[in-house]
This record gives C-alpha cells, structure tokens and sequence, in this order.
C-alpha cells in the first residue's frame, strides 16, 4: 500500500523539479521531502530519481512511478468525494483560492448565493496570485483556483488540470480626467513620457506594460509599483500616474476622477478562469461554486 503523502511528493517532484521547490510548496524542508522519497524508493524497490549538480531529474522507473502516482490520487480524490458527498446536495467544503479584485467584485457574492442555497457548503477562501494559486491546487491545499491571464502573455501549461473561462474582459488606459460612460480610443505613444504604475507581485503586469509598449514604440518609465486597484486609481486620479487596468478593476472605489481610454493599434484582453483538478470537476459543491460564478459573469453589467 503505497502513502498517498509520498506519492504527491513524487508528483510535484515531477512538475518542479527540485526538492526546495516541492519543499516550499508543502511547507516542509527540503530534507524531509528527501527522506519522504527515499522512503518511497524502498517501497518500490527502483531508483526514482538521480542528482545532476542542484537539480534532480527522474528516472525511467521515476517516470513511471510518477504517472501511476499522478493515477493513484486521482482515482483516491474521486472516491473520498464519491463517499463524502450527499448526492441529494451539495455539501461539503470548497477552498477556493482567488486574487484580491475578482473576489471582492465576484466570487464573495457568488459564495452568498450558494451558500443560499446550499447551507451545507463551506466555502474557505486563499487569497493568492495565480501562480500560486494553480500551485495551491495542484499540491492539493485547495479544490479550485480563480486566475487570470493576458492575451499578450502567454499561461504557464494547465493542461493537467480542467479549466474553465468565467470571464474575458478589456484592459484599459486609466488616467486623470472624468469618468465617461464609454471609453475612447487614444494612441499609447502619448504617454511615452508619462509615469508608469504596475502591479509588483507577479511579471504578468510589467510583461503586459512592456509588451504593449514596445508595440507603440517606446518603453514605459515605471514609477510605481503597486498590486491594489483602489490605491492605483487613487494614485492616478492624483495625477502621479497612469496605469493598465481590466475593466472590472474600475467598478473599484478611487475611480471619479479616472478617465478610462482604450489603446488604438492593439487588443488589449484579460481572460479570467476556474481551474480545479480533473478528479473534483464533477464534485457536486465545486460545480456549484461554478454555475454561481458563471452566473455572475454572464449577468453582471459592464461598467467603465
């Protein structure tokens, strides 16, 4: 009988690639995610992975012990919800992990009406960036992920993992001005000189600034690094900067004094998803956080 404990460890190893970065994820040292696979090592009777310098790389048999793992666990999920679940209704607990803007704007009144109409359901909530959010899914910590990406900016790989689109959205010009009831087109090469403000947290915001930039010939000067939208259009409406931003961002406070424009000569578009592992996309709370945010994103008004 193989520990499920031991098998994610070999999975993850899979994925990342060493023992500090499976470490991190799990929350443990690096010399105990070693001694857990050493473990496991024993138990099949097979080398599964060798050192090459600070990296590891799999072996054939750690290959293959890693296919039947990533097997294993999928088949153990889908029976400990099979077992768990009321097939009557959804019950049960949902950790979703989400970033900041898209929960407060969508996914906290999505947990209200299901919550509505499923008392059962209890529904924790990680706020994490998306990478780490997908992390957070894969190791196990959370049954859904709530991410985003750009048009301009390619996604790490999810093609293990079932994703579903829940929204796709305009990314905006934000500058000083008055708030118009619909945005107007303006050449981006205006603002070669203006200060830039861009999300710290992740690349995906300056690769998006860089990129679009570049497209209108010019690089921007970054002035301010800041990850919350509220305190981003503030700092705009006081004239300190401009800043991209997705149109759900502006139904933020901060905004009575922000023009939103729209870049001529390039799309500019988020894409906002529900990622969850295969073995929990049939789970009856899991689909029926889904329908509620789906619903919310197909009835929700745009607004600018």
């Amino acid at each position: 009988m193989f520990d499920l404990a031991r098998l994610r460890l070999l999975r993850e190893l899979a994925r990342r690639g060493t023992m500090s970065a499976v470490a991190e994820a799990f929350g443990q040292t690096s010399s105990a995610v070693s001694q857990q696979l050493a473990v496991l090592e024993r138990e099949v009777n097979a080398s599964l992975f060798e050192r090459i310098g600070r990296r590891v790389q799999l072996t054939d048999e750690g290959k293959r012990m890693a296919a039947h793992a990533e097997a294993i666990l999928q088949i153990a999920e889908t029976a400990r919800l099979d077992m768990a679940t009321d097939k009557g209704s959804p019950r049960g607990e949902v950790a979703i992990a989400c970033f900041s803007s898209f929960a407060k704007a969508r996914l906290v009144p999505a947990i209200v009406r299901a919550k509505a109409r499923y008392p059962d359901i209890h529904v924790v909530v990680h706020e994490l960036e998306p990478a780490d959010a997908v992390a957070a899914v894969r190791s196990g910590r959370c049954h859904l992920a709530i991410t985003f990406s750009y048009n301009l900016v390619p996604r790490p790989g999810t093609r293990d993992l079932v994703v579903e689109p829940l929204l796709d959205e305009p990314v905006l010009l934000a500058v000083p001005g008055t708030p118009t009831s619909r945005p107007r087109a303006v050449r981006l090469e205006q603002f070669e000189e203006a200060e830039w403000i861009v999300g710290s947290r992740h690349a995906y915001d300056r690769i998006l600034l860089d990129r679009a930039c570049a497209v209108a010939g010019f690089a921007p000067r970054v002035t301010h690094e800041v990850d919350d939208y509220e305190l981003i259009l503030r700092l705009v409406a006081a004239g300190l900067g401009v800043s991209f931003v997705p149109q759900l961002a502006v139904q933020t406070p901060g905004a009575d004094s922000v023009e939103c424009k729209i870049p001529t000569g390039m799309t500019l578009r988020r894409q906002v998803q529900a990622i969850t592992r295969p073995a929990l996309v049939d789970s009856p709370p899991v689909r029926a956080l889904l329908a509620e945010l789906a619903a919310n994103s197909e009835t929700a008004p745009a607004q600018h």
